[in-house]
């Protein structure tokens, strides 16, 4: 025999149903954001995933997704993506100024016969003067 369907008790107060309902309107708020203030409430008429899946065109895994996360942190904090893992960037953002500007020069000013930047020429430009220029992180 099927287990029982796992119903969440999702809980929000009139405030919060407020800003859900004018967030799910919203033509200027990113979709996603939008899409999971749709779920959200449509699950709290109708407490069933696949209802709710069905209903706005997703995966009954996005709808569960949505509402879990709404009962661990609370409806409005569900809205946003959960911080990723990643790699701290390698290239600061004066290098990227320095890079930026450079290739905003003309190649032959920097000693080189030709007109423009290749993209390789100034790769291995930048990765032979970036630490001379003060910027180890191109090396």
């Amino acid at each position: 025999m099927a287990p029982r369907r796992r119903v969440i008790e999702l809980a929000m107060s009139e405030q919060e149903t407020e800003t859900l309902t004018a967030l799910s309107r919203s033509r200027s708020e990113p979709a996603s954001r939008v899409s999971r203030a749709a779920m959200l409430l449509a699950y709290r008429d109708n407490p069933s995933f696949f209802a709710v899946a069905r209903r706005l065109g997703v995966h009954h895994q996005t709808v569960q997704r949505c509402i879990e996360r709404a009962e661990s942190y609370g409806p409005l904090a569900a809205l946003d993506d959960r911080p990723r893992p990643g790699k701290e960037p390698v290239i600061t953002p004066e290098a990227k100024a320095w890079l930026v500007s450079l290739a905003c020069d003309k190649a032959r000013d920097h000693g080189y016969p030709h007109e423009l930047w290749t993209t390789r020429l100034l790769a291995r430009h930048a990765r032979e003067h970036g630490p001379e220029a003060g910027h180890p992180c191109l090396a």
